[in-house]
């Protein structure tokens, strides 16, 4: 399996190749993405060479190539399908999230064990959990985000992995025991902004 740093890098090259596309370039070299992503060009070459994407040092890259190929990695040249457990705030904001329809996911539905959130949200159906693994199973959905409260998140997972999941993304602040065929990644908010407070009020203290 590849390194997963390489492959966000990826994510983060095509993004900013979408943005030199709508700029007007045709041909994109290493240190322009290197510059952008904030990494060193060198870096750049190495995450390419590990998907087998080659230059030319004097030509570079052609933008709607590379992009093409880059899209092809990241399995973003198809709609990718994604159920949601847990339709509290955090499910509910990601249901009414415009920018997956653009990056090429869809969200197909999603799971609450609470009938009154059992509705329609936007062009989203909200089912009872207990319908989750069926679904999944008929739908041949291998991805899904994690959005319930702690206490319930590792059955949760349990049964999403038994219907078939592969890929979860986290939201509970909890450590999830998974196969290792399961990839998780968990998203945990306020350990993130507690490290923003600290360094930013580092920072005004040294300034001061």
């Amino acid at each position: 399996m590849k390194n997963r740093k390489s492959v966000i890098r990826l994510s983060r090259y095509k993004n900013e190749l979408d943005r030199f596309k709508t700029q007007g370039a045709v041909r994109v070299f290493s240190n322009d993405l290197a510059d952008a992503v904030g990494v060193t060009a060198s870096q750049v070459r190495k995450d390419f060479s590990l998907f087998g994407i080659s230059g030319n040092r004097r030509g570079g890259y052609r933008t709607d190539e590379l992009i093409a190929k880059l899209k092809k990695i990241l399995r973003k040249d198809e709609v990718q399908k994604v159920i949601i457990a847990g339709a509290g705030n955090i499910g509910t904001a990601l249901m009414q999230y415009n920018g997956f329809a653009q990056q090429g996911i869809q969200i197909f539905a999603a799971f609450d064990i609470d009938p009154l959130k059992c509705r329609q949200v936007g062009s989203i159906m909200v089912y009872h959990m207990d319908k989750l693994e069926r679904f999944v199973r008929d739908n041949g959905i291998h991805i899904g985000i994690l959005a319930v409260p702690e206490s319930s998140a590792q059955h949760v997972l349990d049964v999403m992995v038994s219907a078939g999941i592969t890929g979860v993304m986290n939201f509970a602040p909890i450590r999830l025991r998974a196969p290792e065929q399961c990839v998780i990644n968990s998203v945990n908010l306020i350990p993130e902004l507690e490290n923003v407070i600290y360094f930013s009020s580092a920072a005004r203290e040294h300034s001061g």
